[in-house]
């Protein structure tokens, strides 16, 4: 079964309005269980729209969403999936474990499963020490690494992430990746990854999937095949060949004219 199927995926604003876009058209993907795939593209392709239909926290105009198998709507009620933004979004009079445990506090989990999840997911991020910590107390990459606990502490099998290190300086950012790699090895947890970062899409994923500027169309899927993800494989050829072809990938979706998107029922975006 696929973490994530989506099939002629449309989504258009202010439908039917003078300001009509249309963010995404005609997005055909399948995601495997267990997979890491990066979505890139110019700002404004409908990366982060295309995370949020998956994740449904807005509806396709088009098109189906799959989660699990499951419709996104359901797998959404189901809790399939954990998600995480660029932004940690820690409460800041909780503490660190408080935190982690808001998943399985409006899940319903008793005190000391909430407990015993929580110090398990701290672990798995090396913060186990800081589970009285308030968010204020720690720097930007232990507060992201909190974020990534909260989103895993249900144990969903898919992960979403939206820019989740764009903020953060060049060395926390790829310690934090390599972290993220190891986590999602050890728990078998697909991931959808937006980034603006080639190196970073390269360095992290199965298969980098490049979009075209508005209306957001997938042109290109550049599979990465590195044997290892260390410091070492950010020096190797196979590592700078899968960067130069997504960069091409990307120039090449530039240039190319998008073409009206006339998805049924729904008619072309006006021009801007």
């Amino acid at each position: 079964m696929s973490a994530v199927s989506l099939a002629g995926v449309t989504k258009v604003f202010n439908a039917g309005r003078p300001d009509e876009v249309t963010a995404l058209s005609g997005i055909d993907l399948v995601i495997a269980g267990g997979e890491f795939v990066s979505l890139i593209g110019p700002s404004g392709c409908g990366k982060s729209t295309l995370l949020r239909l998956i994740a449904d926290l807005i509806p396709a105009s088009a098109g189906t969403v799959e989660v699990a198998g499951k419709p996104a709507a359901k797998a959404r009620l189901d809790q399939e999936y954990g998600i995480a933004f660029q932004q940690a979004g820690l409460f800041e009079w909780r503490t660190v474990q408080r935190n982690v445990e808001l998943p399985l506090e409006l899940r319903g989990a008793s005190r000391a499963e909430r407990r015993a999840r929580a110090a398990e997911m701290l672990a798995l991020v090396g913060l186990a020490d800081f589970a009285r910590h308030y968010p204020a107390q720690l720097s930007g990459g232990m507060q992201q690494r909190v974020a990534i606990a909260r989103a895993l502490a249900v144990h969903p099998p898919l992960l979403l992430m939206d820019e989740p290190f764009g903020a953060l300086d060049e060395m926390t950012r790829e310690r934090l990746q390599a972290e993220l790699l190891a986590i999602c090895a050890k728990t078998g947890t697909s991931t959808v990854f937006v980034t603006h970062s080639i190196s970073e899409a390269v360095f992290l994923s199965s298969r980098v999937v490049v979009m075209s500027p508005r209306p957001g169309r997938i042109t290109t899927v550049v599979p990465v095949d590195l044997p290892v993800r260390d410091d070492a494989a950010r020096q190797s050829p196979a590592y700078f060949e899968a960067i130069t072809k997504v960069r091409r990938a990307l120039r090449g979706s530039e240039q190319a004219p998008a073409p009206e998107p006339r998805a049924a029922g729904i008619s072309p975006a006006a021009t801007p």
